[in-house]
């Protein structure tokens, strides 16, 4: 299987790229931001209503309410 970064297309100055299953919100997009290094690579981000798949790896959502 080819890496997103082999098939994808490069862009000049480009921060990273994101390969969504949904548009992503303003929020969405301050918050990769925040996760994905300025490198200019492509990631793949899948969300579900309780997790979310970014680069083959799971992470679940959880209620801030339901922490203990």
């Amino acid at each position: 299987m080819k890496d997103i970064n082999d098939i994808m297309p490069k862009i000049p100055n480009m921060r990273w790229g994101a390969l969504m299953n949904r548009a992503p919100t303003n929020d969405k997009v301050e918050e990769m931001n925040k996760i994905f290094p300025d490198n200019g690579k492509w990631h793949t981000v899948f969300e579900e209503k309780d997790l979310i798949t970014i680069d083959g790896k799971e992470i679940r959502k959880k209620d801030p309410n339901k922490w203990t």
